[in-house]
């Protein structure tokens, strides 16, 4: 695990980032992106997990700039300040540099609010080449995404019993699957007898069967959209 500083269009300058594996000699990469609670060990751990699981490097963008919450009412307040199109620019420019490392592929994947910016940044930017969003759908409200403008192919996870409504609900993805398809764009849809979070092993909703089936399905995918370069 290596840090890295990327020049970055976000008000707040460069993005510091974390990489998994030698991107001097990777051919493609994943960019893992954080839940609400910010770049903390759990998802550095995913991250890691990942990388060696898939083959390929990973990077963790940390679009809070160093701050890590522990309880729910500080996620809250960072998720809340979040400038949504200052962290669109980050990933950008993460990808990019990937890109200019000599990844020729870049793939995409976040939980919960990193889900939700995982179709942000593929709605805004046309760099990502694959892309897997875990529960969470972009909020009008936070930044309005046209989805037609989404050209790599998609692969989305959510939990049927998911409470969370205006971000990952079924009501929500429910939406979002009818607007993909009413836009006939590339995507796999998948739904699990589960909550919101269940990938993540540190939460209440963790559910050991959805999380393994999830991330297999995840790893067919990026090896079918990564690794054919």
């Amino acid at each position: 695990m290596s840090r890295v500083e990327v020049p970055s269009e976000n008000k707040l300058g460069p993005c510091p980032a974390m990489v998994f594996g030698d991107v001097s000699h990777a051919t493609a990469a994943i960019i893992v992106m954080q839940e609400w609670w910010g770049m903390n060990e759990h998802i550095l751990g995913t991250a890691g997990q990942i990388a060696e699981r898939s083959g390929l490097v990973t990077l963790v963008p940390d679009i809070y700039r160093g701050k890590v919450a522990t309880d729910r009412e500080t996620a809250g307040h960072y998720s809340a300040d979040l400038d949504w199109r200052g962290a669109v620019a980050d990933v950008d420019a993460c990808a990019k540099f990937l890109k200019q490392k000599g990844c020729k592929k870049v793939g995409m994947t976040g939980f919960c609010q990193g889900g939700a910016m995982t179709i942000a940044v593929v709605a805004c930017c046309d760099i990502i080449d694959a892309a897997v969003p875990f529960y969470g759908i972009p909020n009008k409200s936070r930044l309005d995404v046209d989805l037609n403008n989404i050209k790599c192919p998609l692969q989305c996870h959510f939990g049927e019993e998911d409470e969370v409504v205006g971000l990952s609900s079924p009501a929500d993805y429910t939406a979002l699957k009818s607007k993909l398809t009413e836009l006939n764009k590339q995507f796999e849809f998948y739904t699990y007898k589960a909550g919101h979070g269940f990938a993540n092993a540190t939460r209440p909703n963790f559910n050991k069967d959805a999380a393994e089936l999830s991330f297999s399905r995840m790893y067919s995918f990026f090896e079918k959209h990564l690794k054919t370069c």
